[in-house]
């Protein structure tokens, strides 16, 4: 069968590779007018944007060993390095299984206490009434709990420089794709001197710490630990390079996801106080005004629905893509090989034939006893990605979230100032463009 046709009249897509360009509002555009697969060109180079959970599900698990990561990747090797994130092939799966028993279930549930004790001490410095940038401070928060937990330290002298380099990269990144997919393997894209002087400045930050911990032998039961000890079948661990290319993704990467699932639960707990008082009544009756705990979760259950249709309507990571090494199918579609597969989250997630009603905030559409639990397809709802390269990091964060907004929803009754206009920032996660204030209110 032919190709469906490419979008005819709409806006170049470089353009929305741009700072400025709507990327989300071009690929919604795209499917409302051309259906679940749509194909186009961006300069030369074969895109497919595919909007079906089946076909999603055949790219990420049943054809996965036919696709690496697309070419827009590449933008962000400059700041992680070969890292899980960017790395393929067999050096990827080395990696993935020397990294591994670092987020074993038992390991993760360990670092719990350090996740409350971090809230806490944050808690501490607000005050009742006080007005905060609620992004700012859950990216804070979580730089300082994934530096403790990755290495056992504190980065408070370095937290200006891990996020200048993250709010560079974010800014520049869609026009950096747009590099990416456009120059060769062999040619470097094009950077900025404020973006090298950050990442020089992390690199010497990480390998300082690394060079420290193997010099002195001590192994402090960290993430850092462990991958300092992690050796493949031959007996071979990872050089200070392999080491500080996978702590740089899972320190910048690590706390970033996590900020950003919070904040946007902030906005939407804002915007619907019903179910900020649901989820304060919840909390008292489990927790009764103690500590979170790894325990309790289960039986928070409100809770974990919250952050649910938080990554629903605003997903962690809003689009992931895929380059074919080889021509695949797609349903009835044949598509040629170096084809870049998009997938988008964001778009999915707000799909109504898989969420009645796609734009409101609804937490009970996750409950168990509700009909519309039990009725998605697989890959309709996959906010961490899915396959082989499922995100490695989710159930830390995952555990993260739930421990921060239980400890905080405790203490706090966080409302938004008025008046201000959020708008969403879509890179390499999805970020509130310009922060979201908020005045908090002591309970």
């Amino acid at each position: 069968m032919n190709l469906p046709p490419g979008p005819k009249g709409y806006p170049l897509l470089r353009n929305v590779l741009e700072p400025r360009g709507d990327a989300v509002g071009y690929f919604t555009k795209c499917v409302r007018e051309y259906g679940d697969v749509v194909f186009l060109r961006f300069l030369g180079v074969p895109m497919c944007f595919v909007n079906r959970p089946e076909y999603i599900e055949s790219v990420l698990v049943t054809q996965s060993a036919n696709f690496e990561k697309s070419k827009d990747y590449r933008a962000l090797r400059r700041v992680l390095g070969n890292g899980l994130l960017t790395s393929e092939g067999e050096f990827w799966r080395r990696q993935r299984k020397l990294v591994q028993p670092a987020f074993h279930q038992q390991r993760i549930a360990a670092y719990a206490e350090v996740m409350v004790e971090f809230t806490r001490r944050m808690l501490t410095t607000w005050t009742d009434g006080q007005e905060l940038d609620v992004h700012e401070a859950m990216m804070r928060l979580t730089l300082d709990i994934v530096a403790k937990t990755l290495f056992d330290t504190d980065v408070s002298q370095e937290a200006g420089d891990v996020t200048a380099a993250l709010d560079v990269l974010m800014g520049k990144f869609m026009r950096q794709a747009g590099f990416a997919f456009l120059l060769p393997k062999f040619v470097p894209i094009p950077t900025t001197s404020r973006l090298q002087r950050a990442v020089k400045q992390l690199d010497k930050v990480i390998y300082g710490i690394i060079r420290q911990r193997r010099a002195s032998g001590q192994m402090s039961g960290d993430l850092l630990s462990v991958m300092l000890q992690a050796q493949d079948d031959e007996g071979i661990g990872m050089t200070d390079r392999q080491l500080h290319d996978e702590v740089m993704t899972l320190f910048l990467a690590g706390h970033e996801t996590t900020a950003n699932v919070l904040t946007w639960t902030w906005l939407l707990l804002g915007r619907h106080p019903e179910a900020a008082e649901k989820l304060r009544r919840e909390l008292s009756v489990v927790l009764g005004g103690r500590t979170p705990t790894p325990g309790d979760l289960p039986r928070l259950v409100y809770t974990d629905m919250v952050l649910r249709e938080a990554m629903r309507l605003y997903p962690p990571v809003w689009i992931i893509g895929r380059r074919a090494l080889a021509p695949f199918r797609l349903g009835e579609y044949e598509l040629p090989a170096d084809t870049n597969v998009l997938m988008s989250q964001l778009i999915l997630h707000k799909d109504a034939r898989f969420f009645p009603d796609p734009d409101a905030f609804d937490p009970e559409r996750w409950n168990a006893s509700d009909p519309r639990s039990g009725a998605l397809p697989r890959f309709a709802y996959f906010p961490f990605g899915g396959g082989p390269r499922v995100c490695i990091g989710a159930g830390f964060a995952m555990m993260e979230a739930a421990l921060l907004l239980a400890t905080i929803a405790q203490h706090f009754q966080v409302d938004l100032v008025p008046g201000q206009t959020v708008e969403m920032l879509p890179s390499v996660t999805l970020r509130p463009k310009s922060g979201i204030r908020v005045k908090v209110k002591s309970r």
